[in-house]
């Protein structure tokens, strides 16, 4: 098969971002784009290979050139214990870390022999647009059997990851972490652990994610509710009302109905479908999927990695939360953590028990370690399951997979409790423009989107080079939604975190500014992948 070159794919995906007129209300103090109303123009957008877009990454200082490759390949990949067949890079789970220092140029030629297109985006980074990795706005889609080379400037140190943004390609093996080191590192620490949290259903008696869109897609509204996974609750209570969190009821069901239901998958593998999976962290309603195994680095708490360290030593840990659709909440048995970085920014350094990770979110944090075995542990937050690792620093027997060590229920510190380390905070000033973003839809007809519009890479929210933008999340749904930017990173208030990814929880305003300094078309979306892909994206589109 032809491989297009980078600037024919380029072309093709310009094409599809910069069709049709674009309609948007600009005025000083809206973003708001309303369709039909004689906004500006595609013609009006910077392009994501213009010439704004060269001039911003010429002034990121290229530096040293460090290439690797993907190969996006079906795989047959062991959870431990468990084999399945997924797709993967490098049939590997998590891919290979990705591991530069900033000011670097990565070079990553993605080979994709996976039997549909596909993409990578860069989780995190402020990169050049069309380097983005977003089919049909960014770039064109990567075919079956091409190949697509991403190079850019890698600005800023931290922890970052990788993934598709094609359907939901993201919910099968395709991610691994990219790793930025900082040439002034100030932390001082002996060892270095990256942790990937993931939930798991691909290939698990013959389920796929797309099967699982697609049951969701058919809305509560529609389903036989004696065939879905009701998290775990106890089920011994006959006729027992399953309707809790969701915006359509959910009918009732008894153990007879839901034993039957279980015997053994269809044709797209047995029901996924989650009701009665609640948090009062999360606001309510956790989750839609019932997935069959949580995973740390893709191990199941039965099979699990062991971290080895002496007493004494002082140790980093990157969290990242690659799931489709779950929280975890973190904690390491018998320590206590501090958290120096949120979503690769740093933070004034603040003690905790335990942390909850949202999709798409990453925490640093130090750990002084003690002598024994202990366990890592990370709760699928309101679905009763658990992903674990171990530490082990001495001798003893492991903690059994069940396990539930005490930290879980200490101390727990959310993001808005975090203070932005002097050296990246913003500088004050108020929003030049501010961009309502109303998170919209429900469980019943799975119809979630932005402003009650769902997707249309045609739509865009104008915003123009320099300004102070402020983007205001009214979360109106019954459901918790981890939002994330692409190409930017904004403050949580005056002096919060610098952040890409930030939990809006129901009822809820977050208000995230930013500096708009990195032009092209930028997608912002819920982190769920099953969210996202029914709907839930829009575009951010700077001005020329």
């Amino acid at each position: 098969m032809r491989t297009p070159t980078r600037r024919t794919a380029l072309g093709a995906g310009i094409a599809l971002a910069g069709g049709g007129l674009l309609a948007a209300c600009s005025g000083s103090g809206s973003g708001s784009d309303h369709s039909g109303h004689g906004g500006p123009a595609a013609r009006d957008y910077v392009s994501p290979d213009g010439k704004e877009v060269a001039a911003a990454e010429s002034a990121r200082e290229p530096g040293a050139v460090r290439k690797v490759r993907l190969t996006a390949t079906p795989s047959t990949l062991d959870l431990g214990g468990r084999t399945v067949r997924s797709w993967s890079y490098g049939e590997a789970l998590p891919g290979k870390e990705i591991r530069v220092t900033a000011g670097d140029t990565l070079e990553a030629t993605l080979a994709n022999h996976l039997p549909q297109s596909t993409s990578v985006h860069w989780h995190g980074l402020a990169l050049r647009n069309d380097m983005d990795g977003t089919p049909g706005l960014s770039q064109a889609p990567v075919k079956a059997g091409a190949s697509f080379t991403y190079r850019f400037a890698t600005a800023h140190p931290g922890t970052y990851w990788l993934h598709p943004h094609s359907g939901v390609q993201q919910d099968r093996g395709l991610y691994a972490p990219l790793i930025v080191e900082d040439p002034k590192e100030p932390l001082r620490y002996d060892k270095e652990w990256v942790v990937v949290l993931d939930d798991w259903v691909d290939g698990v008696d013959g389920s796929t994610p797309d099967a699982v869109l697609a049951e969701l897609r058919k809305g509560m509204a529609g389903m036989d509710h004696d065939g879905m996974d009701h998290g775990g609750m106890d089920m011994e209570h006959e006729g027992m009302d399953m309707g809790l969190g969701r915006s359509g009821g959910a009918g009732r069901v008894t153990t007879a109905s839901w034993t039957a239901a279980r015997k053994g998958p269809g044709p797209s593998g047995p029901p996924r479908m989650m009701m009665g999976a609640t948090s009062d962290l999360l606001g309510g309603d956790a989750g839609d999927v019932a997935y069959p195994y949580y995973l740390v680095n893709g191990r199941t708490a039965d099979d699990p990695q062991t971290f080895r360290a002496e007493p004494g030593d002082r140790v980093r840990i990157r969290f990242i939360n690659a799931g489709g659709d779950t929280a975890f909440r973190v904690a390491l048995g018998g320590h206590r953590m501090t958290v120096t970085h949120t979503d690769g920014f740093p933070v004034t350094h603040t003690g905790t028990d335990a942390l909850l990770l949202g999709m798409g979110e990453r925490y640093d944090v130090l750990v002084t370690v003690k002598d024994g075995v202990f366990p890592l542990t990370a709760l699928a937050e309101g679905k009763k399951r658990t992903a674990r690792a171990l530490l082990r620093s001495g001798g003893g027997a492991a903690p059994k997979a069940s396990a539930r060590p005490k930290e879980l229920d200490g101390k727990l510190l959310r993001a808005d409790q975090l203070t932005a380390d002097a050296s990246v905070r913003l500088k004050g000033g108020k929003p030049d423009r501010t961009i309502e973003l109303r998170l919209t839809g429900s469980m019943e007809k799975y119809d979630w989107a932005i402003n009650g519009e769902r997707y249309d890479p045609a739509r865009r929210h104008p915003v123009r080079a320099g300004e102070r933008v402020r983007l205001s999340f009214v979360n109106n749904t019954t459901m918790w939604h981890p939002m994330h930017l692409h190409g930017h990173t904004f403050s949580l208030g005056s002096s919060g975190p610098r952040k890409d990814t930030a939990i809006v929880l129901p009822g809820r305003t977050v208000h995230a500014d930013f500096d708009a300094d990195n032009p092209g078309l930028w997608m912002l979306h819920c982190h769920n992948v099953y969210h996202s892909e029914s709907g839930m994206m829009t575009v951010l589109g700077y001005l020329k």
